[in-house]
């Protein structure tokens, strides 16, 4: 099992990204939106998994290992294979998808090409008591006064969401992260990055 891969990045497609790891070039099936947080010649880290077949081994990658797990677990629903899996989390976030699984969305599961009414019963039945909303796993409470990763990676993605780059908001996180007495809730972290990029 190939779990993440990281190096630099020769071309970015629509829905793909090629890192370059040990000398060989890796296509990486990804969503739009991650595709385009790279730029050739960036250095990428996507957390990965593998789909093997038996006319083929397929890749596919994420920012971060919250995407990834949920991709890995809407694929344990049958008739939900790894493109159908893609194409939910290019329309909707992680959190979104475990919103919509959880209060029993049906609409906004079949916004995703390829789910039908019948199709997105079965995943909220199956998945309904498996999903948790907001993280894939409970999260380890962080150190007083540190940021948890898990904060950071709402945050970060919060502002990508509100248009900065995937660097740009890593930046913004990482200084608030790093000032003295640091915030330490989403709100709060949030609000002292929107700050920081606003100088």
């Amino acid at each position: 099992m190939i779990a993440s891969v990281r190096g630099t990045v020769l071309h970015v497609g629509l829905d793909h990204v090629v890192v370059e790891t040990g000398g060989v070039g890796l296509l990486v099936h990804t969503t739009p939106a991650t595709a385009s947080e790279w730029r050739t010649g960036s250095e990428a880290r996507l957390h990965t998994t593998l789909v093997v077949r038996e006319e083929s081994l397929t890749l596919y990658g994420f920012t971060h290992a919250d995407a990834k797990a949920l991709f890995e677990q809407v694929q344990t629903v049958s008739g939900v294979g790894p493109r159908l899996a893609l194409a939910m989390l290019s329309v909707h976030s992680p959190d979104a998808v475990r919103q919509a699984v959880s209060s029993g969305d049906v609409v906004a599961l079949t916004k995703v090409p390829g789910i039908g009414r019948k199709g997105a019963e079965r995943i909220v039945l199956e998945l309904r008591d498996k999903v948790l909303v907001g993280g894939a796993e409970p999260q380890a409470p962080a150190p007083p006064g540190t940021m948890g990763d898990a904060v950071a990676d709402q945050v970060e993605e919060a502002l990508v969401g509100l248009g900065w780059s995937a660097k740009q908001a890593a930046d913004a996180v990482r200084t608030v992260g790093t000032s003295q007495d640091p915030p330490t809730e989403v709100a709060a972290v949030l609000r002292a990055a929107l700050r920081e990029l606003g100088r």
